[in-house]
């Protein structure tokens, strides 16, 4: 389980650290943050993937998604008396992602790259700084492999470090390039990442592949896009929570139930509800209750994964079906860790309402973003690798 996020000049994240337990909900107004935070996270999952560089020119490259405002704000600036202004610059460009836990940390930093003559490529970050160290806090007692520009080093006794051949390039992570059975922390860290899942929006128009019959196989973990919801409920009721997925659809729904209808090798949603002579088919829920179902396969999965972070869940759903959401989002949270960013006030409170639940609010001052009432010595400890 995480413990700490840290991002450090990414855009309004100049420099946020939070602390995470089981179940944690963000929250706060409209460009607070949240949706950075969301980013963050994602864009450390592309690390394992070899995805980090791709991600950021998707963004807009490393200088879109930088931190916009001065290096440091003076006194005289938080308190309103001078205007906001740049300042001297004491470090180099750079943009900081990291993250720790009880077994193991990550931190990759990207900067600026050094421009190569007759290369077309000079907008391209590239990785400067990757560490893994054991424990919580980054001490350099505590490194196990440590990447500077393309040398890592991996360390194998009491001041004994091992140079891994050959280089890294300057765009690939050590994640992907140097994870093997020659460092087993890595790759155990690597495989972790690459088990977390992401939930956006799930289309339900008129074409979503949702509404549509789709060929069945074991589905143990719902797809992005939701084409194999069939599937997916099916495989909780014959090899996961069957319980768990009849109080969901009865918290909702008063009086319904849910059946999968297989002809042909092909499975389709068929849902009962009281006072109808037939079940409806996929094609004909609403859009809030089809989300709602893909919303139940996604989280009553057989194969509860290391991470399940949710962004926006609410989207689409009737008010009064937020309750019934944030029951299930806590049932989630009983087998795995969970991160909810939201708006919605009746889902945050039903969040809330969970003894162990984590509340960050996100609030901003002089455009950064910082967690209400919390100061930085009040923040988990951290420390980022010195470049």
């Amino acid at each position: 389980m995480l413990s700490t996020l840290a991002v450090a000049n990414y855009r309004s994240l100049r420099d946020l650290i939070l602390p995470l337990t089981q179940l944690n909900v963000v929250t706060g107004a409209n460009g607070s943050g949240k949706s950075s935070v969301y980013r963050s996270l994602r864009l450390l999952a592309e690390t394992a993937q070899g995805g980090l560089i791709a991600s950021l020119a998707r963004e807009g490259g490393l200088d879109s998604t930088l931190w916009a405002g001065p290096e440091t704000h003076s006194r005289a600036m938080l308190r309103g008396e001078q205007p906001v202004q740049g300042t001297r610059r004491n470090e180099p460009v750079h943009l900081k992602l990291g993250f720790a836990g009880e077994d193991f940390g990550y931190s990759v930093e990207l900067g600026l790259p050094v421009p190569v003559p007759g290369s077309v490529f000079g907008g391209d970050p590239e990785i400067k700084r990757e560490c893994v160290w054991a424990g919580a806090v980054m001490r350099p007692a505590a490194v196990l492999v440590d990447r500077r520009g393309p040398l890592v080093l991996v360390r194998e006794g009491r001041g004994d470090w091992r140079n891994l051949q050959p280089a890294v390039a300057s765009f690939d992570s050590m994640m992907t390039q140097c994870a093997s059975a020659e460092t087993p922390e890595l790759l155990n860290l690597r495989e972790t990442i690459r088990g977390w899942r992401f939930y956006d929006h799930f289309r339900t128009d008129v074409a979503a592949p949702a509404r549509l019959p789709q060929i069945g196989t074991r589905t143990t973990v719902l797809g992005h896009d939701g084409a194999d919801l069939a599937a997916a409920l099916q495989t909780i009721r014959e090899i996961g929570d069957e319980a768990g997925l009849d109080e969901a659809v009865e918290d909702a729904f008063p009086g319904a139930r849910v059946e999968i209808k297989v002809e042909a090798g092909r499975f389709e949603v068929a849902m009962y509800q009281h006072g109808l002579l037939r079940p409806l088919s996929a094609a004909e829920l609403s859009d809030g209750t089809l989300r709602y179902l893909l919303w139940i396969a996604a989280l009553l999965t057989p194969r509860p994964p290391p991470l399940l972070v949710l962004n926006e869940p609410e989207t689409s759903l009737h008010p009064d079906l937020l309750p019934a959401l944030g029951r299930l989002i806590a049932r989630a949270a009983e087998r795995t860790q969970v991160i909810v960013v939201s708006h919605a006030s009746r889902l945050i409170a039903t969040l809330e309402g969970e003894r162990d639940c984590n509340s960050l609010h996100l609030e901003k001052e002089l455009g950064a973003t910082g967690v209400q009432g919390v100061g930085r010595l009040e923040r988990p400890s951290w420390h980022w690798p010195a470049r």
